[in-house]
């Protein structure tokens, strides 16, 4: 795309350059034609290049001298003319030239320009972020320790600012703009066969909805990753052929039914998601009712998710809670928000869930609800990551974060694409398949081990690899030993292995690995290096497989046959 960037310095400077090419023309003219007197007292005229000369030195003020002999008086008269002449003209230049320097238009068509060079240079995979908010920062935050490289637009320019003093490593770029604007979108890159990913997560639907249609026709290619907060619009977005959309009320409604109703499926996801695999004191939920301030989008996906678990629940409208003084301003009524609490049996309910839009109300909520009930099970709605200090002192016994949730979802959908469907495999298994992965691993590696993904591809596990080309056999068994000594195991579990679209969950011993499989494996520290080791040395892999050193070179060979 055409920069107007050089454009715009010609047409702001031409009348500058015209003022300064005509005082200096005036002024050499002047010095060309007024006769002047040499040492021998001979008249003479400058030429072309002295009267030049002298002017050039003369209008910057330098002041050498006159040059090449004394002036004469009318020269003289001449010199002071021209001085103040000169002056002028590179005033109105010197003036011209910073103001164009503070210039708004010119200083966004460099930027413009900047960041389309910038995009166009990425010659690696790329993820488009539309906004920069709470939710996308903690994901660029995470996404660049891996590192990803990625491109963000936004709306406002002072984001943009901040996202150049975050001073993110890779650099970012970034530009601002309409989102909703194709050409915009297409300068961050869309069209681009590197953009892999777009990342859409504006809390507000139709916004969200209409970038991704327009992003899904220009690049179809390209993974859309979306936000909603309906059922409804979840359906939309998946007849359109959106490929991943986050609903954080679902979640919420999916680990609310798993915590009733199978404790460790819940505690697997969770510690998917970095949580130890542990049910702490304050996250075991008592049995008995529900009371639930507030029946909008979250309080609706709840239902289905309470009623599924066969819980008792008693919804409260959240309307009305605020008053309205002589000028019209809303005020929030304490008195009304604790009436439809005492109404609705808030004394003998077993949890009180705060679920609106609103962090104040929901805080109130519960604070009301302690009141009337100081030994009551506390499940809070947090809106956005800003208020989580607040939220924190409050001691909320379950908070659900919204931009958390979406943002965690959105990193392993990205980063750890196998731990994302792992925990889709979940909701197809009951609690006692849970809780047997969770005391296996737990026997094994304690309740703090981590997850890593692994391809056998020539990038990832060129030995095993090579290995495989060789249409060598290596069962899982094999890739479980250590290196130290192969007839013990490392502390390691394959929770998963993807085929092509198939997935196998907990694959046995015997298992045969086949290039391009994805594994995702649970592991400490020690044995993912040993692994890592054993998939990407040679070496490491013969002994593991035979359990003695390969030799090499002619003189190993004579002591070693393979």
């Amino acid at each position: 795309m055409q920069s107007y960037a050089s454009w715009i310095i010609i047409r702001r400077l031409r009348i500058p350059f015209i003022i300064i090419i005509v005082t200096f023309a005036i002024s050499i003219l002047g010095m060309m034609l007024i006769p002047g007197v040499d040492s021998e007292g001979k008249v003479y005229h400058l030429n072309f290049f002295d009267a030049f000369y002298f002017v050039s030195y003369m209008a910057s003020t330098i002041g050498f001298g006159e040059s090449p002999y004394d002036f004469t008086y009318p020269q003289k008269l001449w010199v002071s003319f021209s001085i103040y002449l000169t002056v002028i003209g590179w005033f109105y230049g010197i003036g011209t030239i910073v103001a164009l320097i503070q210039d708004h238009v010119l200083a966004e068509e460099i930027a413009r320009s900047k960041f389309i060079k910038d995009v166009k240079a990425l010659k690696e995979p790329f993820i488009l972020i539309f906004g920069y908010n709470n939710i996308t920062k903690n994901l660029i935050q995470r996404l660049s320790a891996i590192p990803k490289r990625m491109v963000v637009i936004d709306k406002d320019q002072a984001i943009i600012d901040a996202i150049a003093l975050e001073n993110y490593h890779p650099h970012i770029p970034a530009f601002h703009g309409d989102l909703q604007d194709v050409s915009i979108v297409e300068k961050a890159g869309i069209r681009s066969p590197m953009c892999k990913s777009v990342i859409i997560v504006f809390e507000k639907e139709y916004k969200n909805t209409k970038i991704a249609m327009m992003c899904k026709h220009l690049n179809p290619d390209a993974k859309i990753i979306v936000r909603s907060n309906t059922l409804q619009n979840n359906d939309y977005l998946y007849t359109i052929g959106i490929d991943h959309i986050e609903n954080p009320f679902k979640v919420i409604s999916n680990r609310l039914f798993l915590a009733l109703t199978a404790p460790h499926l819940w505690m697997l996801e969770m510690w998917v998601h970095g949580h130890p695999l542990r049910i702490n004191k304050h996250e075991k939920i008592p049995s008995g009712k529900f009371v639930i301030y507030g029946y909008g989008r979250m309080g609706q996906a709840l239902e289905e998710g309470l009623m599924k678990a066969g819980v008792k629940y008693v919804f409260i409208n959240a309307n009305d809670i605020f008053s309205q003084n002589s000028k019209i301003e809303k005020i929030f009524s304490e008195e009304a928000l604790e009436n439809k609490l005492i109404d609705a049996g808030i004394d003998d309910a077993s949890v009180i869930v705060a679920g609106t839009r609103d962090d104040m109300v929901n805080l109130a909520v519960i604070m009301l609800a302690r009141k009337h009930n100081p030994s009551i099970y506390t499940i809070a709605r947090e809106n956005s990551l800003s208020d989580l200090n607040i939220f924190e002192a409050a001691n909320i016994d379950r908070n659900y974060i919204l931009e958390e949730i979406v943002a965690k979802k959105t990193y392993n959908y990205i980063a750890m694409p196998l731990a994302n469907a792992f925990i889709k495999e979940l909701s197809k298994r009951n609690d006692p398949w849970g809780e047997s992965i969770v005391n296996r691993i737990i026997t094994k590696m304690g309740r703090k081990p981590h997850l890593c993904e692994m391809s056998v591809t020539k990038k990832q596990a060129l030995a095993l690899y090579q290995k495989l080309e060789e249409e060598v056999a290596v069962p899982i068994k094999i890739l479980k030993r250590s290196r130290d000594d192969y007839m013990k195991n490392n502390h390691v579990i394959f929770l998963l292995i993807k085929r092509k679209q198939n997935i196998i969950l907990l694959p046995d011993d015997d298992f045969s690995i086949q290039k391009g499989d994805q594994m995702l494996i649970v592991c400490n520290d020690k044995s993912e290096t040993d692994l890592a080791y054993i998939l990407n040395n040679y070496y490491e892999l013969h002994y593991v497989m035979y359990g003695k050193e390969k030799r090499t070179g002619v003189f190993g060979k004579l002591l070693y046959h393979d």
